[in-house]
């Protein structure tokens, strides 16, 4: 079985799991000083865009083609070229269509995709004037396209949406939900879907404090909040967009109202999925390996289900005892670091809540 991977900054989280499976690995990338270039079997260096991976799947006549590629602007190329190989070709690509795309990558899509399947969203308006604003104040302020936290702002007054538009011409503006944020992971292939459990990343603020600040936890253990809910939505959303891959949505919880708002969804890897991996023993990466090579199934992902608490914490740079190898397994450890040099974060788990504090006080 051989396999192109597209791009190689994720490409060390599942190149354990790759060997384990005895696939052979090939991996363009356009950055010839990128990470991880020394791990697949093969290397190729192309272009940006999609028709140099396309032309190296052709010329080494790949099996399946997986896109590891955790970044919004290039997902529409990659749909695209999905669309073209399995139609022309019939290789398998690992990754959204251009319908699910086109709806998740602009908010204001993904806005009107809520509504017509029937998913709560916090109240929102489309602005080209500070004052064409009817919400009350807070309000959040987006752009349609971006990730990460980018282009938004709480406005707590006129004052800050003007400022807001001195460098944007339009935005989305949505009513403030005061509460809990929850992330879920939902895996799809071939019309089957599974969702994972929630992950709780802390409650919402005025200030608009980045994810990346804080810390999360797995399970999800909101007072008054039903998870099956949280992964019945998730599943809905998922079946109506109806393509492969991995779905992460953004959800929000107010115990004010007792409701759950769907926030917005994204097509690619993210950056929840190491606190999912150690909650729940399921791998969202390893699992789109499992799609290419024909062993994903629900009743596959039922029988590596197992149950954690875990924790994920900013810590800087690392400096605690080192995991063992494979160090981004949690089939091998009870705990993960991750991150770029100055940004890392572990990730942890045990089998109860002591446990966990014990192995946080060691690592920290």
């Amino acid at each position: 079985m051989k396999i192109l991977f597209i791009g190689s900054r994720l490409y060390d989280d599942i190149d354990w799991y790759v060997k384990s499976k005895g696939v052979e690995s090939v991996l363009t990338e356009s950055n010839e000083e990128a990470i991880n270039l020394d791990l697949p079997d093969q290397v190729f260096i192309v272009p940006r865009g999609m028709d140099g991976p396309k032309q190296v799947a052709l010329m080494q006549n790949v099996d399946a083609i997986v896109p590891l590629i955790g970044i919004d602007p290039p997902l529409i190329d990659v749909a695209r070229m999905k669309e073209e190989v399995e139609e022309e070709y019939g290789i398998p690509v690992i990754a959204a269509g251009v319908r699910a795309v086109e709806l998740t990558s602009n908010k204001i899509n993904t806005k009107e995709f809520y509504g017509q399947i029937g998913v709560t969203t916090p109240n929102y308006q489309i602005l080209n004037s500070p004052d064409e604003l009817t919400l009350e104040f807070p309000v959040v302020l987006k752009q349609g396209e971006g990730q990460g936290g980018k282009d938004i702002m709480v406005a707590k007054s006129m004052e800050d949406v003007e400022e807001y538009f001195k460098d944007f011409d339009q935005a989305l503006c949505e009513e403030f939900i005061e509460g809990s944020e929850i992330s879920i992971e939902v895996l799809g292939f071939n019309g089957e879907y599974v969702a994972l459990p929630p992950i709780y990343k802390g409650e919402t603020t005025l200030e608009g404090t980045h994810p990346l600040n804080k810390t999360k936890t797995g399970p999800c253990m909101v007072e008054g909040l039903d998870n099956n809910l949280v992964q019945h939505t998730a599943y809905k959303v998922a079946k109506n967009l109806d393509s492969d891959g991995i779905f992460e949505m953004d959800f929000m919880y107010s115990a004010k109202k007792d409701q759950l708002y769907a926030i917005e969804v994204n097509t690619r890897p993210n950056g929840t999925r190491y606190l999912t991996t150690a909650t729940c023993g399921v791998n969202s990466l390893c699992e789109l390996v499992d799609m290419a090579i024909g062993e994903f199934s629900l009743s596959s992902i039922s029988d590596k289900l197992k149950y954690f608490y875990s924790t994920e914490i900013p810590i800087g740079n690392y400096e605690g005892p080192a995991p063992n190898e494979p160090v981004k397994s949690f089939d091998y450890n009870d705990f993960v670091i991750h991150g770029p040099a100055g940004y890392q974060r572990v990730t942890a788990r045990a089998e109860t809540k002591k446990e966990l504090e014990e192995l946080i006080d060691k690592l920290t």
